[in-house]
C-alpha cells in the first residue's frame, strides 16, 4: 500500500528520513572502497598523515578522535597499501612518527572530499537557533533509540572503524 507523504504519520516520516541518511552514508562509503579501496575512517586518518611531515599514533587518535587501537589497525591497513610509513623516532626509539608517501599523497588529490566535510560546510552555514535545534533533535533521538552508551567519532561511515585482519592464509584474525 503506497501512502503519500501527506498520509504518513510523522513517526513515519522521521523513520523514513533516518533511513535516507543511514543508506546515503552506505551508499557514499561503498563508493569510496570501490573506486579507492580506502573506508571513510582510512582517508581521515591519511588526510591527517598528510596534513604535517610527521605524527605519532597518539597524536593522530587525539585529533581525529579515534581509540588509539582502532588507530592502529588502520595504520597497519595503510602501511600493506604502501600509502605510509613508520618508523621509530630518533630522539626517543619508544616513539614511532608515521608518514604519507607519494602513494598516500596521489590518492588523496584523486580521493573525493568526505561527506561529512561537505555537511559540515553547509552546517556551519546555518543561524544558530537552527544548529541547536538540529543538535538537540538529534541527541533527543540517540536517547529514544538507547544508544547513549554507544561511543562515536564525528566520522561519517557505514563500515566499521577498524574490521577484522586477515592473514596471509586467508583467515580473519
Amino acid at each position: 500500500m503506497n501512502q503519500t507523504n501527506a498520509t504518513k504519520s510523522t513517526s513515519d516520516r522521521v523513520l523514513i528520513a533516518l533511513r535516507q541518511i543511514i543508506r546515503s552514508i552506505d551508499i557514499r562509503s561503498k563508493r569510496l572502497v570501490k573506486q579507492f579501496g580506502l573506508t571513510g575512517p582510512q582517508l581521515i586518518i591519511l588526510q591527517e598523515i598528510a596534513r604535517g611531515n610527521e605524527i605519532t599514533a597518539s597524536e593522530l587518535a587525539k585529533a581525529i578522535s579515534l581509540s588509539q587501537a582502532t588507530v592502529t589497525g588502520i595504520l597497519e591497513r595503510l602501511e600493506k597499501r604502501t600509502l605510509i610509513t613508520r618508523r621509530r623516532s630518533n630522539s626517543d626509539r619508544r616513539r614511532v612518527k608515521v608518514s604519507a608517501t607519494d602513494a598516500g599523497r596521489q590518492l588523496l588529490e584523486a580521493a573525493p572530499p568526505l561527506m561529512q566535510e561537505s555537511f559540515v560546510e553547509q552546517f556551519d552555514r546555518l543561524q544558530n537557533w537552527e544548529q541547536h535545534m538540529i543538535l538537540s533533535s538529534l541527541q533527543r533521538l540517540v536517547t529514544m533509540m538507547d544508544a547513549k552508551q554507544i561511543e562515536a567519532a564525528p566520522i561519517l561511515a557505514s563500515e566499521p572503524l577498524d574490521p577484522p585482519l586477515e592473514s596471509s592464509n586467508g583467515l580473519t584474525v
